[in-house]
């Protein structure tokens, strides 16, 4: 006879059962929290039903594409006089800018298709962070935290308001490259809230394909959902190794009771499953008409890889999926060469937007659909090498459209020589709860009770820019 005691039975036995009783109510309460990716209400009215957020990893420079400043063009060449830039080489935008739209938002000639949505842009000209290197600026953007392993905002964004899609996850990365497991992972959330990474494979043709799956194929990695297809087996072996296993997981669960790391696992074996229909429909544009490919730039070499991900993300948006992240990087890097650089990376990347906030505006989704562009800083006014700018984390800008912000506004704004912001400053924090609430989500009631105490994404910090809500 097996005497071993299961930590149930144990709690069961021991201080008369007092250990059991906190143990049980423990456990329903994290398993109400993880009642997997059902819609929940959220605390108020939201804005934005969805967010689709463009990132542009390597620190794209402010001061040549959206922060306009005449006193640097006039002290372009100079040494700085005082301070951070005393003996520094000044060095003026590389480009040119001008008014656009009836709000007369200043945008840099890198940007001819996307000043023509200047009336639906936010700008967002103050934005701050705490580091200025790559790695731990980019993990701060997506969770507020850089010191140690935090979910990031599209992870909080589907623990509060749950998935939409039946077929799809809440969270899709497009393409997110290697290096943002951390950032697509749940940490402390319970597993099903976690990111998907969509990968699309490469070398479709640009124009319109005829049947399913023609173009790109697809694969889900670096997520929350496991890659369970098996080409060599039909679905219906699919679905009875699947069950198998999954009879092994029901099994370990009914023997531990909670156990939310198996409800996730569980839960994200059939959805994995599921998609396997859903995603080759959603990749697959044969269907879009040849007018909506030209929007994106598809079928154009500079701007064909970007646009296919731009019309993917809106794509997704139409099936519900709640968040939806691509990025294009990290050639923003710019501490050389940057002329050249930001004329490849504007050029493959203005088209594609663009056509994406023209596509959802036509289909009367942009109002509902927050659309975000930002790097995790940006650079600095004194020159590095003769053509390039060094990183900034204290001052740059980002931009929002749609979604119930105000569109052709600018808030925010860095000094005279654009390094600093120093006018309703939004640091990463203030961004996030901004954003937080346009969803319709309280940023300081958005928490989980983990290791003691509630974290939340903003943890003590941030306040919503109210000025900038539509």
């Amino acid at each position: 006879m097996n005497h071993t005691l299961s930590r149930r039975q144990a709690l069961k036995s021991t201080a008369s059962g007092f250990s059991w009783l906190a143990f049980a109510a423990l456990a329903q309460k994290e398993a109400q929290a993880a009642k997997g990716l059902a819609q929940k209400q959220p605390h108020f009215a939201p804005r934005a039903k969805r967010v689709i957020m463009l990132t542009m990893p390597g620190g794209p420079s402010h001061l040549d594409t959206f922060d306009y400043k005449p006193e640097l063009i006039k002290n372009d060449g100079k040494a700085g006089k005082s301070g951070k830039f005393a003996g520094a080489k000044l060095m003026g935008p590389a480009f040119n800018f001008s008014q656009h739209g009836q709000s007369g938002l200043w945008i840099s000639e890198l940007f001819p298709h996307l000043a023509s949505m200047a009336d639906d842009l936010c700008l967002l000209r103050s934005m701050h962070t705490d580091v200025p290197d790559h790695t731990r600026a980019q993990l701060q953007m997506h969770t507020g935290k850089f010191q140690f392993p935090r979910p990031s905002l599209g992870v909080w964004s589907l623990y509060g308001l749950g998935s939409v899609s039946q077929n799809l996850p809440g969270y899709v990365w497009i393409d997110p490259g290697k290096g943002n497991n951390q950032i697509l992972g749940n940490s402390f959330l319970p597993p099903e809230y976690r990111g998907t990474g969509i990968n699309v494979a490469k070398g479709a043709s640009g124009g319109r394909s005829k049947g399913k799956g023609k173009g790109r194929g697809a694969s889900s990695s670096s997520g929350g959902v496991a890659n369970i297809a098996n080409p060599q087996l039909s679905r219906e072996r699919q679905r009875m190794q699947l069950d198998f296993v999954q009879s092994l997981n029901r099994e370990k669960l009914a023997r531990e009771v909670h156990q939310p790391g198996v409800d996730g696992v569980i839960e994200s074996f059939e959805l994995a499953f599921r998609m396997q229909d859903t995603v080759p429909e959603v990749i697959d544009i044969g269907s879009e008409s040849q007018e909506t490919l030209d929007l994106y730039g598809i079928g154009q070499s500079a701007t064909d890889d970007f646009g296919r991900k731009c019309l993917m993300a809106r794509r997704f948006a139409d099936e519900g999926v709640r968040f939806i992240e691509l990025s294009h990087g990290p050639g923003w890097d710019t501490h050389g060469d940057l002329r050249a650089k930001l004329t490849e990376n504007c050029g493959a990347t203005d088209k594609p937007i663009a056509g994406l906030l023209k596509d959802l505006k036509r289909r009367d989704m942009l109002k509902d659909t927050l659309v975000i562009w930002a790097g995790e800083f940006g650079r600095t006014p004194h020159a590095q090498g003769g053509d390039g700018r060094d990183h900034n984390a204290k001052g740059y800008t980002t931009w929002m459209a749609g979604g119930g912000v105000k569109g052709g506004f600018s808030y925010g704004a860095t000094d005279e020589l654009g390094y600093e912001a120093v006018e309703n400053k939004m640091h990463i924090h203030d961004w996030h709860a901004t954003i937080l609430h346009l969803l319709g989500l309280n940023h300081e009631e958005l928490t989980y009770r983990y290791a003691g105490r509630d974290f939340r994404l903003t943890d003590v910090h941030g306040h919503v820019a109210k000025e900038i809500l539509a």
